[in-house]
């Protein structure tokens, strides 16, 4: 393809040569160059763009993997969309597979919902569309002020299921908490499995701590709200006619597993694998309950700090994520790791965002709670 005349450039907004394959991939499929550009870091940390070519008139997609170092990743998209937007590009379209701080979508105490606050930038440094994959939250798409595609990494996981799994009619899917169910079940209707979800698990859960600032706070043993405290230790009369229920402390049951796993092949489904704690506690409930292999299947493999280590010394067979973020040094560090390619679905979203051709195809058999 001719890339002067295709009306479009694919650039990379990473400064790391490890983030750029992915945009490599992409482009390949496409047939067209990566854009001309370079991004680098001063001594003092600022992010610097240069973008070596004219981009006036044109469809700009920029491709932005998330490294480890999130925050100047961050910059690195913010710093070329705001470079190509003064360069009079006509439409500037962002393809970020893994979104950051999409976990931050809720209110917690007294923090902020940080992946607004992002959405917020991103429009204002000039995107005018996105491509993500699998968000977190499928609300945080009501954060944009413009359109957001967020794709699907399950029709290749489940290929993967069916082509890598040897006896994988044997297998049940497993939802690895209560809040895991529904994407579990997409999975289990799709590949004719059972399905089984672990209850009760120890340690807080994201739901807990999601219900607004947990106010008021815990309350003594009183038969009812019988005032306010002050600061002074005095207690403020309440309004008449008001008494306010005790509010019940939430008591997790034991751990459970419901389902029967004993003698099966078990696939733990999720979105996100960062801190694999909860997926090695996960891997000994069900190695106890008498399943002999264990999976995990997830879109964004971020695995932090010492996921390699935990995972190779765990129950876990094998770990298995898509390349929507870089994680070649953890694969070396643990051969358990397995990688699935999906820079065809990005790359056909990009050529029919292009073409003005509908996204349907691309969402085709994917249901609303996949």
């Amino acid at each position: 393809m001719n890339v002067a005349k295709s009306g479009y450039r694919v650039f990379s907004a990473n400064s790391s040569v490890a983030c750029t394959e992915l945009a490599k991939k992409i482009t390949e499929r496409l047939g067209v160059e990566l854009g001309k550009s370079v991004v680098f870091q001063e001594s003092n940390r600022e992010t610097r763009v240069d973008v070596k070519e004219s981009v006036r008139g044109q469809t700009i997609f920029i491709i932005q993997t998330i490294p480890r170092d999130v925050n100047t990743a961050i910059m690195e998209l913010l710093v070329m969309a705001y470079a190509l937007k003064t360069s009079c590009a006509k439409n500037i379209i962002g393809v970020i597979p893994y979104f950051p701080y999409s976990k931050q979508c809720k209110m917690r105490k007294r923090g902020s919902i940080v992946c607004k606050l992002l959405a917020s930038m991103l429009a204002k440094a000039g995107l005018t569309h996105i491509i993500t994959m699998d968000l977190h939250q499928k609300e945080i798409q009501g954060f944009f002020s413009f359109p957001v595609d967020n794709l699907r990494a399950s029709p290749f996981l489940i290929q993967y299921i069916q082509e890598e799994i040897p006896d994988y009619r044997n297998a049940i899917i497993v939802a690895k908490s209560p809040a895991a169910a529904k994407r579990a079940q997409s999975y289990a209707e799709r590949l004719r499995l059972g399905l089984a979800v672990i209850h009760g698990e120890a340690q807080c859960s994201e739901s807990d701590m999601a219900d607004g600032r947990h106010s008021p706070p815990c309350v003594r043993n009183t038969t009812g709200h019988t005032g306010l405290e002050l600061p002074s230790g005095k207690q403020q009369a309440p309004f008449p006619g008001i008494e306010l229920p005790i509010m019940m402390a939430k008591e997790k049951p034991p751990i459970t597993v419901v389902g029967d796993v004993g003698g099966r092949i078990a696939i733990i489904v999720d979105d996100i694998i960062d801190d694999v704690g909860d997926f090695v506690a996960a891997a000994e409930i069900l190695k106890e309950r008498g399943a002999y292999k264990i999976y995990i299947m997830a879109t964004h493999g971020l695995l932090s700090a010492d996921a390699p280590r935990l995972i190779e010394e765990s129950a876990i067979d094998e770990v298995v994520v898509t390349n929507t973020v870089p994680h070649e040094v953890q694969k070396l560090q643990c051969p358990k790791i397995k990688t699935v390619d999906v820079s065809m679905i990005l790359a056909e979203a990009i050529r029919r965002i292009h073409n003005g051709e509908s996204m349907a195809y691309l969402f085709r058999n994917i249901t609303v709670d996949d």
